[in-house]
């Protein structure tokens, strides 16, 4: 097999590429990197120094591309499938890609920071990032959900790039943004 997805299973953008792989059975093997090794971690940082998720390896074509985006587009370009993520039509591909950022900015990221800071060692958590973050999070939900109200789908009647974005945070912001 050709592709291989470095990934972690908390992370919500290994989910939106993962979202895309299997809604077009595109084979890959996915390559999770255990971060309570440190033998696994720099095996990872040793292809991606940055050390952030998903990275996707071609290894026919050498490539590497990293970011659930890229990944997400690198897919509907060389392995397109049923399902095209990004429109034809340049105005709804442009309005497209617009969601799935507001998603990662605005749903992913403030999610990510509550996951984080729940498994960080005591002591080193942020409540006022907290916060933050969930304030965040419930208006971009709001803002997401009066946009769906009357779509099938994000963008309406087919399932895109945006929908991938947007499923990961579906289930999981019920859970990080209730009181405890």
């Amino acid at each position: 097999m050709s592709l291989t997805l470095y990934l972690h299973p908390l992370s919500s953008f290994c989910h939106k590429a993962l979202i895309a792989f299997y809604e077009n059975g595109t084979p890959f093997t996915p390559q999770v990197v255990n971060l309570g090794e440190p033998a696994s971690t720099a095996a990872f940082k040793a292809i991606w120094p940055i050390g952030k998720f998903p990275v996707l390896r071609n290894e026919a074509t050498n490539h590497l591309i990293p970011e659930s985006t890229t990944i997400i587009e690198y897919l509907d370009q060389h392995y397109p499938g049923k399902t095209r993520f990004i429109p034809d039509d340049p105005d709804l591909a442009r309005r497209t890609r617009f969601r799935d950022r507001f998603c990662d900015l605005h749903i992913h990221t403030p999610m990510q920071k509550i996951v984080t800071d729940r498994i960080r060692p005591a002591g080193k958590n942020d409540p006022h990032g907290v916060e933050d973050a969930k304030r965040t999070l419930s208006a971009a939900l709001d803002i997401l959900n009066g946009a769906m109200a009357s779509n099938t789908w994000v963008m309406g009647d087919n399932f895109t790039l945006a929908d991938c974005a947007a499923a990961p945070a579906v289930i999981p912001t019920s859970i990080v943004t209730s009181s405890d």
